[in-house]
């Protein structure tokens, strides 16, 4: 049996039942499982998906890249469980094609990895590419509700001995230089304008962002006359010279 996109209601738990004692609040979150293996994701939405039990509502699955940007941007969950190791470019690859999906100020998609893999390489990929945390495989169901829910809240979530990978990471990075220029932008200003540099329509741009082509031509517009351009093709220049693509 192939493994296809799914949207998924409440699943029912397991046996021996399930996670238990994050919903004393009655919060709610709604995620979308990323993984490869189906049998991996069934256990997992028979470990945390009763949600009258854990809060936690499975809205949708996806087995490669492309299905799971398909049901994320059809979802819209609150947080997405993401394996980082998956066929079609990997969870680094969803997470930039997820990317005005994070940002995101209204409705912001947050990112947790959960993997297998524990390696520093990993680790750093994926948390550079905009997720939230990054736990192992190893958590057990009580643990990775509740990182859920901090992630869902804009905490940053690790396994032990993972933060240090991530610490280790950015404290040998020099800050980048602050760039006047871009900080004239907004936020969403910034994600047209990669967008535009990538060679994206303005219809393609619009059902990114989920906005109106009229929209996207007042933040093109906006951006030309903050930067001092004539066009986007002296966009895309500006944007390639300073990496932003």
């Amino acid at each position: 049996m192939s493994d296809a996109t799914e949207t998924n209601g409440p699943a029912n738990g397991p046996a021996n039942g399930p996670a238990e004692g994050a919903d004393k609040a009655g919060r709610r979150v709604r995620v979308v499982l990323v993984d490869d293996h189906r049998m991996f994701r069934t256990g997992v939405q028979a470990e945390i998906g009763q949600t009258e039990q854990t809060g936690v509502e499975v809205v949708g699955e996806a087995a490669d890249v492309d299905q799971a940007v398909s049901v994320i941007t059809a979802t819209r969950p609150e947080v997405v469980l993401l394996d980082v190791h998956l066929p079609g470019g990997g969870g680094v690859e969803v997470l930039r094609r997820c990317a005005p999906l994070m940002a995101d100020a209204e409705q912001p998609v947050r990112f947790l990895a959960l993997s297998v893999s524990d390696a520093a390489e990993d680790v750093i990929g994926v948390i550079r590419g905009g997720a939230r945390g990054y736990v192992t495989k190893t958590i057990t169901g009580t643990d990775l509700v509740d990182s859920i829910f901090r992630v869902q809240e804009g905490d940053a979530v690790f396994s032990p001995r993972l933060a240090g990978f991530v610490l280790d990471a950015f404290a040998s990075t020099d800050a980048p230089p602050v760039d006047e220029d871009l900080d004239r932008l907004t936020q969403r200003e910034r994600e047209v304008l990669r967008l535009i540099a990538r060679g994206y329509a303005y219809k393609e741009i619009a059902k990114q962002l989920f906005i109106s082509v009229k929209t996207v031509e007042s933040h093109v517009s906006a951006v030309l006359r903050k930067l001092q351009l004539s066009n986007r093709h002296e966009l895309t220049r500006w944007a390639t010279a300073r990496r932003l693509v």
